[in-house]
């Protein structure tokens, strides 16, 4: 164990953007305990993720990661860690790193690093990988040889074998949020009129249901009362066919006039505020959407799939409405209610602040982080 001073703690991360895994590893590095650890990390690009850890006081180095992705697979991953077997593992033995964090488990390159400094590694499970099916066995075993797997929902737990080193470890609210006053939120936005207005937040991708989004529209329930989707995020860099995709769908549906997509909004309040109801479609299990525990944070109506970590945020009928995934009758259905009784968005959205700000606060998580820190490095 290290002495005399704070443990140094190597985190390895796989983007630089301002999503819900880049909000929780600024959340974690900026809010140590400085007594106790002091944060090193490693990103594989600049981008608005460094610049915002900078300004919080973290050091930050650009380096070549083996970040496994949809498009590059396990070869592609493999590929980009020969660039660097060992220089992450060099660093961390030069700076007398205590742990490394990987905070994805698409992140490689931790693994070897913490093995090469001979340090305990947590790798931080945020993904549920049903629809790889084929990959996951062998991907479970490399994740097994972590020290600690902490995961971010019980629902991404249960993907691993008892004797697998998982535990939960829900997010934190990585900020304050709120809801600006409606009529200033929707001009910031653009949309005009007192129309309806639901919106999905996050990257577009093939499993967010930014598509189930578009056919609801279609649906009478809300094509009925002219309800408009908002669409707040952007794809991935090299991935922006998909947001094509959902262009290309409104206009075969002929919704194109009752579909903004606004990209993504560093004024978040000015979305939540915007929007009657928040919509998260996930058409696959979604670990623990950032969207969801945001947006009931910020005392707004939720309609959520009912799958993955979303039943472990929203409970139906009582903190948000849970739908069948995929199915847009239901989800139209779903938000149409909610448009019709003021009251009940009230209701819901109320009970959903209370809970979710105390279940998911920051504090707690930086409590149960740092304690895992503290019980590997004694192990250790």
């Amino acid at each position: 164990m290290r002495r005399g001073g704070p443990a140094v703690v190597l985190y390895a991360h796989s983007s630089s953007g301002r999503y819900g895994a880049d909000r929780q590893l600024w959340l974690i590095a900026t809010r140590l305990d400085p007594g106790r650890y002091t944060p090193l990390v490693v990103l594989p690009t600049e981008g608005e993720l460094a610049g915002d850890l900078r300004a919080g006081g973290v050091e930050v180095l650009v380096r070549p990661l083996a970040v496994l992705r949809r498009d590059s697979g396990l070869a592609g991953a493999a590929a980009s860690a020969l660039r660097d077997p060992v220089g992450l593992g060099a660093l961390a033995r030069r700076r007398r790193v205590s742990l490394v964090h990987s905070n994805t488990s698409v992140v490689l390159s931790g693994a070897l690093a913490a093995t090469i400094a001979r340090v305990p590694h947590v790798w931080h499970v945020r993904e549920i990988y049903a629809r790889f099916a084929r990959a996951w066995p062998l991907h479970r075993l490399l994740l097994g040889t972590a020290s600690a797997l902490p995961c971010v929902s019980a629902a991404t737990a249960a993907q691993f074998r008892p004797r697998d080193p998982a535990r939960v470890l829900h997010d934190g609210l990585a900020l304050e949020p709120r809801r600006a006053p409606r009529e200033a939120a929707r001009a910031a936005l653009g949309l005009t009129g007192d129309v309806p207005v639901v919106a999905v937040l996050g990257r577009i991708s093939e499993w967010k249901g930014q598509d189930v989004l578009v056919r609801a529209l279609a649906e009478p329930d809300l094509a009925e009362r002219g309800a408009i989707g908002l669409i707040a995020g952007e794809a991935w860099p090299g991935a922006e066919r998909r947001a094509r995709r959902v262009l290309e769908l409104a206009r075969t549906l002929g919704v194109s006039d009752r579909l903004a997509l606004v990209g993504f909004r560093d004024d978040l309040e000015n979305v939540l505020g915007a929007a009657d109801v928040i919509a998260v479609p996930s058409t696959a299990p979604d670990p623990l959407p950032g969207a969801a525990i945001e947006a009931a944070a910020a005392g707004c109506a939720v309609v959520a799939s009912d799958h993955g970590g979303l039943p472990e945020i929203l409970r139906d009928g009582e903190t948000g409405r849970l739908v069948a995934p995929g199915d847009p009758l239901a989800l139209a259905v779903a938000v149409a209610e909610l448009l019709d009784d003021p009251a009940a968005r009230r209701r819901l959205g109320t009970a959903a602040a209370g809970e979710v700000r105390a279940r998911f606060s920051a504090e707690r998580l930086l409590e149960r982080i740092q304690a895992l820190y503290d019980e590997l490095r004694a192990r250790a």
